[in-house]
């Protein structure tokens, strides 16, 4: 990277910060004309943004970047818009006792942090820049962004197309590769958002904690698949299918692996298959079915299937057409589901970000428990079933960021609901009020009452009877 690069980075950021400075407060008016031109960005060009990401993807449908990137977008700046002025209001608190009865008031003032930086992954390019947009316009930020080097054309187009829109000192965007990455995640933010593999988290957050910048992760992790036995094994099945192969399970919140009772493993198998069959019929030239993303994901992937068969599982992969996928010369993967895995296999070690869906077994729910709280805290939990009393076990003695019951991703599509992960998946959230909030400092407020506080309360020297009388009243069991 040039040193012009990493100057225009400084320079920008500067400018931002003096801007935002000089703007404070920053007028409800004109956080809703940001949010309204992010909104109009966005539709002016969806059908440009759909060519970008399928031309960067090797292949994806229009339909489904309208549906997982352009559609949440919209619905998170529309959400914004409509609630942050409610949001943005000072939030009254109750002194201390007995101060409030002698006229001292307390509250929480949310205030903008300044500049936000966000760095976003290639699996949804636009969706995992403008979703956190609708938080950080809202609370009153400005905005510097660098998408994935992964997904050049959608990086192309940002660039093109923010500046038609946001003034430098509002909202820029920085492309490249690993170089500019590293810069990027160097600079001194207010606030850095970072959507990402657990391994390249760890590094943003060494280089954020030299500035103390107060870092956002969402890292992803095996998400696990409860199958209950009272489970709808039907409707379990087909909702697994649509969440696993979707964007060809390139998803940080895929179901990464299922737990299914052992006498029931044929059963679930079974339906996934036909839920996959039901919305596939054909993949390759299928156009709803998306690539794997470039060769080097591919090869990943084909890695992990080796190493699984090697290691002794049984490997069923589901193609509903019978094609020829060692003809093609592209990137598309059947869906494989894999038996008799465990924990020495690759499958079950790396977050898989890949159409493979390992099945474990377990006797009992307990069983199934114990190996999820053996692991890493995933972001997403799911749970299949009827059994009130076994649902609830799942989710009282398991941790996950999100959890979706009868269903797999849906949480995050829930605006109100917070986004984020715990642990190793991430720490932090988005999403609504709870993105508002932490795209904002929440500052503490107090005004003291006319009268001598300290002297009535014995807190100022020199110490005597008063505040012998406090301290007996306060220090009681």
């Amino acid at each position: 990277m040039s040193t012009s690069e990493i100057e225009r980075m400084d320079r920008i950021l500067a400018a931002q910060r003096a801007s935002f400075t000089a703007a404070l407060p920053e007028p409800v008016a004109v956080r809703r004309d940001r949010i309204d031109r992010a909104i109009a960005l966005l539709i002016d060009h969806k059908d440009a943004f759909a060519s970008a990401v399928s031309a960067d993807f090797g292949h994806r449908s229009v339909e489904q970047t309208l549906m997982t990137d352009i559609m949440p977008s919209v619905g998170a700046l529309k959400h914004s818009k409509k609630h942050f002025e409610a949001w943005s209001r000072n939030e009254k608190r109750k002194p201390m006792f007995p101060l409030g009865l002698i006229g001292a008031k307390a509250e929480v003032m949310y205030q903008p942090k300044g500049v936000v930086g966000v760095m976003a992954p290639w699996n949804f390019p636009v969706g995992m820049v403008m979703v956190p947009m609708a938080g950080i316009l809202a609370a009153g930020n400005r905005a510097m962004i660098k998408p994935s080097e992964f997904t050049e054309r959608v990086a192309d187009l940002f660039a093109e197309l923010v500046p038609q829109y946001f003034a430098e000192e509002e909202m820029a965007v920085f492309t490249g590769g690993v170089e500019v990455g590293v810069a990027f995640s160097k600079l001194a933010f207010d606030h850095l958002i970072f959507t990402g593999a657990t391994s390249v988290g760890k590094h943003i957050m060494r280089a954020a904690a030299d500035n103390l910048v107060p870092i956002t992760l969402e890292l992803g992790g095996k998400s696990p698949t409860f199958v209950g036995r009272s489970a709808n094994k039907k409707q379990a099945g087909e909702r697994i299918a649509m969440g696993k192969m979707m964007n060809a399970g390139q998803i940080c919140l895929a179901p990464d692996y299922l737990m299914v009772a052992r006498e029931q493993e044929d059963e679930v198998i079974g339906s996934i298959q036909k839920g996959v069959a039901a919305m596939y019929p054909a993949l390759l030239n299928n156009d709803d079915y998306t690539s794997v993303v470039n060769g080097r994901n591919y090869e990943r992937l084909q890695g992990y299937l080796a190493d699984a068969r090697e290691k002794g599982a049984e490997l069923i992969e589901v193609n509903p057409a019978g094609e020829d996928f060692s003809s093609s010369n592209g990137n598309k993967m059947p869906l494989t589901i894999v038996r008799g895995v465990n924990d020495d296999m690759k499958v079950m070690q790396e977050e898989i970000f890949g159409p493979i869906l390992p099945v474990m077994t377990y006797d009992s729910i307990d069983q199934a428990i114990d190996y999820v709280n053996s692991h890493d805290r995933p972001l997403g939990l799911y749970y299949f079933g009827s059994d009130r009393a076994e649902e609830q076990k799942v989710l009282s003695r398991t941790i996950s960021g999100g959890v979706t019951v009868n269903d797999v991703l849906f949480h995050n599509a829930m605006e109100d609901l917070p986004f984020g992960g715990v642990g190793p998946s991430g720490m932090g959230a988005y999403h609504g009020l709870d993105g508002f909030k932490t795209f904002s400092h929440a500052r503490a407020v107090y005004r003291q009452s006319g009268l001598d506080v300290g002297n009535l309360s014995g807190f100022k020297p020199p110490y005597g009877k008063q505040s012998q009388a406090t301290l007996k009243r306060e220090l009681k069991k």
